[in-house]
């Protein structure tokens, strides 16, 4: 497949998450809540986790921003739902290293994430594209403490 054609596809990716985001909401009872913010851009994310047993069983999120933040965060949740939170956070890595344009384990299927590769090259976006997850790092790590 072309650069072109490729570049192509996942802005479709991009905008199919942000016009119809997955996990979009908020859970309740015993939930980690975390709310984060870019304050560069105006990026807001409110992301709710219920983890039992070591494992991410569900996971939606509010918030309001680009399209790049909002879709980053329907992927994320999509992904990480039924991981156990090693996983989680090893996808987070990965992540972060796709988006600083690092080498990354690319033995792992990331789905729909990829689509995300090209925000590396636009380091202004980068932050959008992240919120998502580094809130999702903080909630579980505060977790396991």
């Amino acid at each position: 497949m072309s650069s072109n054609n490729l570049d192509q596809l996942y802005r479709q990716v991009i905008m199919d998450h942000y016009k119809n985001p997955r996990n979009k909401g908020v859970l309740e009872d015993d939930s980690l809540t975390i709310n984060m913010n870019n304050p560069t851009c105006g990026d807001r994310i409110q992301l709710t986790l219920k983890v039992n047993d070591g494992k991410v069983t569900d996971a939606k999120f509010e918030g309001e921003g680009c399209s790049i933040s909002m879709s980053s965060a329907s992927m994320m949740t999509q992904a990480i739902k039924g991981k156990d939170i090693k996983e989680a956070l090893k996808l987070s890595t990965i992540f972060s290293d796709m988006m600083q344009g690092k080498d990354y384990d690319d033995d792992i299927d990331l789905g729909d994430i990829e689509a995300l590769s090209g925000v590396s090259k636009f380091p202004a976006r980068i932050k959008c594209a992240t919120l998502a997850w580094k809130a999702m790092e903080k909630g579980l790590k505060e977790d396991e403490q």
